[in-house]
């Protein structure tokens, strides 16, 4: 019973029930047989109503309690010495992740308890299903800053480079997303890069991944090339002609990780080799987001910096007018960059 109503004889029904009793054309009580009214009354009784409320809270919070793994056993059974069922690990491991993903308090539990070693064991696992289970464990660890230099010190780095280069896919997509976490903590992001295969791994999931562990690796490059050495190390392991090809195919993360490539002389002189290079940021110009188009600007803008050639290109190629129109842009960013590209053009001109 859920919704208890009163009949006029004084006996409680079920609504649903005495409804359908009522809609077959009965008018008598059903415990009674007492006749009654043509349209009869159904009065909510409140008092029960609030009893069975009550119960059913009652009800569902214990059974939640009976349900609720205990913390503690949690753990127990990742650091056990004794061999634990496969299953029995994935399940761990998924319940530890729930309890860390909304609970900073629980993370600092976990990671002073020593577990921190073993599910950087369970990392390089070769059943796909533990290592991507310890994987979104680490990047739920990786939320709090101390703890993205403390995986770090662990040797986290090594584990999550193994997974994104011989994982499964999710796998190398959840180990890209942690080298994106960990980077977030700048002394990270030397340390990572300088880490043999790091970079070049992120290149290599560029070049032949799919489209969730594309974007991921992009997306960890970004974070990763803000520092100077890392854009050169990118650079090195041919990142540019890649991410190209994937701005033509409008992929707006890669023409933020061009924008910061353009930033070194390694970088500049890699889009000056590609023949395709200029075509495809003018068609961002004409025709990308308000991001893409920002970093497109930018990347123009350092490139002409640097070279004549480049200038003439871009400008016999009708920049200048696009830049003329999206320097009254609404957009304060696409205004000030198309402003300054038009600057720096000028002065190319006026030199040539």
């Amino acid at each position: 019973m859920t919704d208890p109503v009163i009949l006029s004889s004084g006996h409680t029904f079920d609504r649903s029930s005495i409804q359908r009793w009522l809609d077959s054309g009965n008018r008598t009580c059903p415990i009674t047989k007492q006749l009654l009214p043509q349209n009869p009354s159904l009065i909510p009784n409140h008092a029960l109503r609030s009893l069975i409320s009550n119960f059913s809270s009652s009800s569902s919070q214990s059974k939640s309690l009976l349900q609720e793994p205990d913390p503690q056993t949690l753990i127990s059974n990742l650091t056990c010495r004794s061999s634990a069922p496969l299953h029995s690990k994935i399940y761990s491991l998924d319940q530890l992740n729930r309890l860390c993903k909304s609970n900073p308090f629980f993370r600092q539990r976990l990671t002073e308890s020593g577990a921190v070693s073993t599910v950087l064991n369970y990392v390089g696992s070769e059943d796909s299903r533990l290592q991507e289970s310890a994987l979104l464990l680490l990047l739920n660890l990786s939320l709090d800053d101390d703890n993205k230099v403390g995986l770090v010190a662990e040797g986290a780095i090594g584990r999550v480079i193994s997974a994104l280069r011989f994982g499964k896919p999710n796998c190398k997509a959840y180990a890209a997303t942690m080298l994106t976490s960990l980077a977030m903590v700048e002394v990270n992001k030397g340390t990572i890069g300088a880490y043999p295969f790091a970079i070049d791994t992120l290149v290599s999931l560029l070049r032949e991944g799919k489209g969730r562990e594309r974007k991921e690796a992009a997306t960890a490059l970004y974070v990763l090339c803000s520092f100077p050495d890392n854009k050169k190390r990118a650079v090195e392991c041919g990142a540019v002609p890649i991410l190209i090809e994937m701005v033509n195919t409008g992929m707006e993360r890669a023409i933020e990780v061009l924008g910061l490539l353009a930033k070194c002389k390694e970088g500049r002189e890699e889009m000056e080799n590609i023949d395709e290079c200029v075509r495809v940021l003018i068609q961002v110009l004409k025709e990308g987001s308000s991001r893409s188009i920002i970093c497109a600007l930018a990347v123009l803008n350092s490139l002409c910096s640097h070279s004549e050639e480049i200038s003439l290109e871009v400008r016999g190629e009708g920049v200048l007018e696009i830049c003329l129109g999206l320097s009254e842009d609404d957009n304060d960013k696409i205004s000030r960059n198309a402003t300054n590209l038009v600057q720096t053009l000028s002065r190319c001109f006026s030199r040539a």
